[in-house]
């Protein structure tokens, strides 16, 4: 695409929804160009910033971590970087019919300004509280809706689709043997059961979910449909709906806690005229079709290998990303566990080859459990050359065709290891606590009710 986007195209974007880094808007105009597109605008925070994130350069130490990847650290701003490492790293690793890198468009500062002038009435208030557009980008990235079939001219099929977008998280639980005693839970809870419970405690979330992401993983059909009911009931923002692009089921942009009655029904009317069942199944026979997909087509397969980069767990590539910066070890002073004592000098003996390795890959595993999976559908007419993939429905005999794309794979900073590390250790001590009260409670319950009935 040649030309700049200017304020007067600012109208023809619609917000679709935002993440920690990024808000993404959809174009709702008329150019065959864009028709199809969304953008992905990067954000900064709205304290403690001058707007220059946008446009920083990698510094010296992540110039070491990417070395092997010049394209990548010679971009001329963190956009370009972030675009090409999709392009060069995620697309390699996850296969490129299931990655979208996009491409860069170039757009003014008065765009920026008034497509966040005119999104900021459907942006929940707390994500605005916190951070805005970083007007300074000179580039945005575009990508295709993959909540739409488009035809090839770009204009948008006439034909229903229903499209779901899923963050799965973290498909397996770590095994390190860095992994200090004291979090020795982390072997048997998964990291999202944990997270919950610390996110329930700080009141980030109203109720807690029972999606269980190795059920996910599983591989078992009843895991998998057992995992997305859990997704089903509490979407938070790992689960959402849309039908022909628009969303019906998930939080824009935020969190939506639980799928009530009145969202149920309008996603069991949304699905009429693609799911042929009777009324209050169709849902049930969607959920059922995902699993299929998910099954048939193998990318969380291809996902699970990309997160088990990460085989050091942060509690290892702390030590090693002290490494790299030739800083004191905060975990080594933290923890002083004198069973892991030699484990970690040996982890600080590294050189500094082998720690880059373990640092570049733990930061790999980190942008694929986060990422979502966005999956589209529509039934097969009785005669198509379509080249998309398909896959039948048992329950309803009907054959779909289907698109399954990874998005939101961003490229995490180095200087974020030490987040990664602190929220690593709240997380761990905050369910360590809260399940040892709730295990005292029912251990109270059990003698109260014991001494009742003797």
């Amino acid at each position: 695409m040649d030309h700049v986007l200017e304020e007067k195209d600012a109208a023809d974007w619609v917000y679709i929804g935002e993440g920690a880094a990024n808000i993404v808007v959809a174009y709702n105009g008329s150019s065959p160009t864009l028709v199809g597109k969304v953008l992905r605008m990067q954000k900064i925070p709205e304290k403690g910033s001058n707007g220059i994130t946008g446009s920083s350069v990698f510094s010296t130490h992540e110039l070491l971590l990417w070395k092997d990847h010049k394209d990548i650290i010679l971009s001329p701003n963190r956009g370009t970087a972030a675009q090409l490492y999709v392009e060069r790293v995620m697309s390699q690793l996850l296969g490129s019919k299931h990655v979208d890198a996009g491409i860069q468009v170039l757009v003014s500062k008065a765009f920026l300004g008034a497509v966040e002038k005119n999104i900021n009435c459907k942006r929940p208030d707390w994500r605005i509280i916190t951070a805005r557009v970083d007007r300074h980008c000179k580039y945005v990235l575009l990508i295709s809706d993959h909540s739409h079939f488009p035809h090839v001219s770009g204009v948008l099929k006439d034909d229903p689709c229903i499209s779901v977008e899923i963050k799965p998280k973290c498909g397996f639980l770590p095994t390190s043997k860095y992994i200090a005693q004291k979090n020795a839970i982390k072997k048997t809870i998964t990291r999202f059961k944990m997270h919950q419970t610390l996110k329930f405690h700080d009141k980030e979330i109203s109720k807690i979910s029972e999606y269980n992401p190795l059920d996910l993983f599983s591989g078992s059909k009843d895991r998998m449909h057992r995992a997305l009911e859990a997704l089903y009931d509490t979407p938070q923002n790992n689960f959402r709906v849309f039908f022909d692009g628009s969303l019906i089921l998930g939080g824009l942009g935020g969190a939506s806690d639980c799928t009530t009655k009145l969202i149920g029904e309008k996603l069991e009317d949304a699905l009429k005229p693609i799911i042929q069942s009777d009324d209050g199944l169709r849902t049930r026979s969607f959920l059922e079709l995902i699993v299929e997909t998910i099954h048939k087509s193998g990318v969380l397969d291809r996902l699970l290998n990309v997160q088990k980069l990460d085989n050091y767990d942060v509690e290892g590539a702390i030590h090693a990303y002290y490494n790299i910066v030739s800083q004191p070890c905060i975990a080594c002073k933290e923890l002083r566990e004198d069973g892991l004592l030699h484990e970690w000098n040996t982890l600080h003996s590294l050189s500094l080859d082998e720690s880059l390795k373990i640092v570049k890959d733990f930061l790999i595993s980190a942008t694929v459990k986060d990422c979502s999976l966005m999956m589209c559908f529509k039934p097969r007419g009785v005669v198509s050359n379509s080249s998309y993939n398909s896959v039948q429905l048992e329950s309803t005999g009907q054959v779909f065709e289907y698109k399954a794309f990874f998005i939101d794979l961003d490229l995490k900073p180095l200087n974020k290891m030490e987040h990664y590390y602190k929220l690593d250790q709240k997380i761990v001590k905050c369910y360590k606590e809260i399940a040892g009260e709730e295990c005292l409670a029912e251990s109270h319950r059990s003698m109260e009710a014991y001494k009742s009935t003797n």
